[in-house]
């Protein structure tokens, strides 16, 4: 992933990823509370959210009831973060933006990782690699975890 291929903040290395495919890496420390990057993406209809779904794209976020955010666009780095059961990040919508920011203290050369928060609906669709000791083996949103863990 190079720097000209879209806008990654001076934070954010985009490299392989041991737990999938690509994944963004703390280029140094940050402090809990900190934003790390906003999720950008084409404002979409839920009609058209539904039918990319469908499709098999997993970049889409809720804006508010009537509109979602596709992520799936080349200017977005933060499609590349990957999901944890343990995240270190999550995603906060502030005026209709969508920024990730840091849970706790994070050091130089972590993964920076935020929960998905999918619904139960076929998460067995969706498994889970990112081995922290809280994983569910599923990506769902942490209010699911002991739900899933328990099946």
């Amino acid at each position: 992933m190079k720097k000209e291929d879209c806008a990654i903040p001076e934070n954010l290395a985009i490299r392989p990823s041991p737990i999938h495919g690509m994944g963004g890496f703390a280029t140094g420390d940050l402090a809990r509370g900190a934003r790390v990057v906003e999720y950008t993406g084409r404002k979409i209809t839920k009609a058209e959210s539904l039918r990319l779904c469908e499709a098999g794209n997993w970049f889409i976020f809720s804006l508010d009831e009537e509109f979602d955010l596709d992520g799936n666009t080349a200017d977005n780095p933060a499609r590349w973060l990957n999901h944890s059961c343990a995240p270190n990040c999550e995603a906060e919508c502030a005026g209709g933006r969508i920024w990730i920011t840091t849970r706790r203290d994070i050091a130089a050369g972590e993964e920076i990782t935020f929960n998905y928060g999918y619904t139960l609906d076929e998460y067995r669709e969706h498994p889970c690699h990112c081995g922290s000791p809280e994983c569910a083996g599923y990506i769902v949103a942490e209010e699911f975890l002991d739900h899933v863990k328990k099946r």
